[in-house]
């Protein structure tokens, strides 16, 4: 069988991690092996955070939701519970961007809601 020199294609490779590993410090930027393992290890980290980061904003909203609803006396369950029932279809992102920015229309929102 023919020898292949693998040459270009194992530095492109190489090259390729090290560049995903621009801005790691020390040998883990500079040394294939150790910016190998960092880059996967990186990899891992920025899937799971990808997943984590959805979870994280929807606590965020209903934390929001809940401080803007309970100053009309009203807890964040009853609310969702009674915004479904009535067939309001605002989500948990729009109430709470609402909750922040412009707290009379929200007030409005939990207005129609408690009658």
């Amino acid at each position: 069988m023919a020898r292949v020199k693998r040459g270009n294609v194992a530095r492109k490779r190489r090259n390729k991690v090290l560049a995903l590993a621009k801005g790691f410090r020390g040998s883990s930027s500079k040394l294939f092996r150790m910016a190998n393992q960092q880059v996967m290890k990186a990899l891992r980290y920025a899937y799971v955070g990808r997943k984590r980061k959805k979870r994280e904003f929807r606590s965020l909203w209903i934390t929001r939701i809940n401080a803007a609803a309970r100053l009309e006396g009203v807890k964040y369950s009853t609310l969702i519970s009674s915004l479904k029932g009535s067939n309001v279809a605002i989500n948990r992102k729009m109430l709470a961007q609402m909750a922040v920015s412009d707290l009379a229309s929200f007030n409005k929102v939990v207005a129609s809601v408690k009658k």
